[in-house]
């Protein structure tokens, strides 16, 4: 029964992944909060656990998102080199940050982050196009802020990216796929920062790769792939306009869930 629940955490995360390229992480985190709270995990490290499994889900999400994006020829790659090699490196970094923060604190800023991104997400709408693009290193400070920030909530990086590319006049598909190429390098550090940090605990249940929960990925993956394809052929029949209300009303439903769960 956990397996099937878990294959239908991966199909919707998929779908996201694909859609808004943010590589579902805003929903797994707290679906996997949830998850392994009843499934009895130790409460000390739950979080820590739901993130790292969830930056290991991104990795394969992510490629089926390309993979469609990619063949639409949407991704701007002269974008994803600069953007990707800088959330390399702040993705490691906010994994260590991440274990320094009670847990408590941590849940309560991601519910925080998710609102502030769907609010400014919702108030950049009318003003996409005014700001260029900056040069390849300011591209790769972006992207170690982003990955930092990614890394530390256990997303894909999409939900800052987009909203950054779509303000600097790249279309909202375009900035989409681009942040689906980019997130494969934050789900790749932080995942594997992830299992090297945790390595040691010893409040881990067993079958854990660090702070990944190995039982997990099974039912999140088995689906995952195909439904992130199937979300990025849907963003390409969106318009601009609709795919960023969608994105933005997402983001703002999933803060105050998860800002709740903390407080009650």
């Amino acid at each position: 029964m956990i397996f099937v629940a878990y294959m239908a955490l991966g199909a919707i995360a998929g779908i996201l992944a694909g859609l808004f390229g943010i590589g579902g992480g805003v929903i797994v985190v707290p679906a996997l909060v949830l998850a392994f709270t009843l499934q009895g995990l130790q409460p000390e490290i739950v979080f820590y656990m739901a993130i790292a499994t969830s930056l290991a889900n991104i990795i394969f999400t992510s490629l089926g998102a390309i993979c469609v994006h990619h063949k639409k020829a949407a991704i701007e790659w002269y974008l994803v080199k600069p953007i990707a090699v800088g959330m390399l490196g702040g993705a490691f970094i906010g994994v260590n940050t991440a274990l320094t923060i009670p847990a408590i604190y941590l849940q309560a800023s991601f519910g925080a982050f998710a609102i502030f991104l769907s609010l400014r997400m919702m108030f950049l709408a009318s003003s996409t196009g005014k700001l260029s693009l900056p040069g390849p290193l300011l591209l790769a400070v972006t992207g170690t802020f982003i990955g930092w920030v990614s890394a530390l909530f256990g997303i894909g990086g999409g939900n800052l990216l987009v909203t950054w590319l779509s303000n600097r006049g790249l279309v909202m598909q375009k900035a989409v796929a681009t942040a689906s190429a980019c997130g494969f390098a934050i789900a790749l550090a932080g995942a594997l920062s992830n299992a090297v940090l945790g390595w040691h605990d010893v409040l881990l249940p067993a079958y854990s790769l660090g702070y990944i929960y190995l039982p997990a990925l099974p039912g999140l993956v088995s689906i995952s792939f195909v439904s992130a394809s199937y979300g990025s052929k849907i963003a390409h029949r969106l318009s601009a306009h609709m795919l960023r209300r969608m994105f933005a009303w997402m983001l703002l439903l999933v803060g105050i869930r998860m800002l709740i769960s903390v407080w009650f």
